[in-house]
């Protein structure tokens, strides 16, 4: 007879801050309770435990998920972070409670058809946080700089060619002695503030990133690469993490939402534009990162070459050298590679 505290159970858990949903399964696919629980590891496993200790769980990946699933995991569990997008379509109803979710999941771990999203470890998240923050940034910062525009551009100004290319601290300094309407004056110079202040917080926040990438070796070989810089590499270690944990390059460079997306039909084989998955701010910054690299390296300089005197558009070329460049990146940076 096996005993309780042998006894495997698979587990559902649909996240909410106020509380979460709990789904405990036996390998018949019983259900034995389908109840919410507080938002509290503790807790959480100790209702679990009545039924089983040998615990297989799943957690949709959401905001709050992947910390609740490190201190399940730090109490015994075996748990895997799920893709909501792909567990939403093995819905079997378009009906949502939070019964069935944390169901679905339970039984996705019980017959091993879960679709996993992979469990950063602590100091890939923390640097995912910055890179990140930077980005919120450098993206308000643009905005900042549309809104000077348009305030120009309503104000009929156009900037004299002796006072050199925008954004420049000649330039900005010509900002501060156009003549203006008091109301438009007054906003201008708001705006102007705010972009010397975002642009110093932006400063702040890459030197703090130079001091951690001192301190990575994953970071540095990707430094030493030529065409890439510290944002790029950066963006890459906090986004990509671990080279090893994908499979081959070509899995790499799908993740990294590099890959052509089919649309054949029939006998019509045609492609259609890159696939609308991964992250896109990555595959930004690699598209950026392939121009670059083809300012430096004769060997994709001929590849892109060879692709365009086949006709291939120059944005479809700079693609196509982003995606085989990631493809070989993933056999440069595998543990072996990165000890020789």
């Amino acid at each position: 007879m096996v005993s309780l505290s042998r006894r495997q159970v698979f587990v559902g858990l649909d996240y909410h801050q106020s509380g979460v949903q709990v789904c405990v399964m036996d390998k018949n696919g019983k259900t034995l309770q389908n109840s919410s629980v507080a938002n509290d590891a503790a807790t959480i496993a100790a209702v679990v435990r009545r039924h089983g200790d040998d615990v297989l769980a799943a957690i949709e990946c959401c905001c709050g998920a992947a910390n609740l699933a490190k201190q399940l995991a730090d109490l015994g569990w075996n748990i895997s972070l799920a893709h909501a997008g792909f567990v939403a379509r093995m819905k079997q109803n378009p009906d949502k409670t939070d019964l069935a979710d944390a169901r679905i999941l339970a039984d996705l771990v019980r017959v091993g058809y879960l679709p996993k999203v992979w469990l950063a470890p602590d100091d890939i998240v923390e640097l995912r946080r910055i890179v990140r923050f930077r980005r919120e940034l450098v993206a308000e910062r643009r905005d900042v700089k549309l809104r000077i525009r348009a305030l120009l551009r309503d104000e009929r100004i156009a900037s004299p060619a002796e006072e050199g290319k925008a954004w420049t601290k000649r330039w900005l300094k010509y900002l501060t002695q156009v003549v203006l309407r008091p109301t438009s004056a007054w906003i201008l110079e708001q705006q102007l503030e705010r972009l010397q202040e975002l642009s110093q917080r932006i400063d702040q926040v890459e030197k703090r990133l130079q001091s951690l990438a001192d301190q990575d070796a994953v970071i540095q070989k990707l430094l030493a690469l030529r065409g890439i810089g510290l944002i790029t590499a950066m963006t890459l270690r906090a986004e990509v993490a671990q080279f090893e944990r994908f499979r081959s390059g070509k899995q790499l460079a799908r993740y990294c939402g590099l890959s052509p997306r089919n649309a054949s039909s029939g006998e019509r084989e045609s492609d259609s534009g890159l696939i609308k998955a991964g992250n896109p701010h990555l595959r930004a910054v690699l598209i950026e990162a392939a121009q670059r690299i083809l300012w430096h390296d004769t060997h994709w300089q001929q590849f892109a070459a060879a692709l365009l005197r086949r006709g291939k558009p120059k944005s479809v070329v700079v693609a196509a050298v982003a995606n085989r460049w990631v493809r070989r990146l993933f056999h440069q940076m595998q543990p072996q590679a990165l000890a020789a």
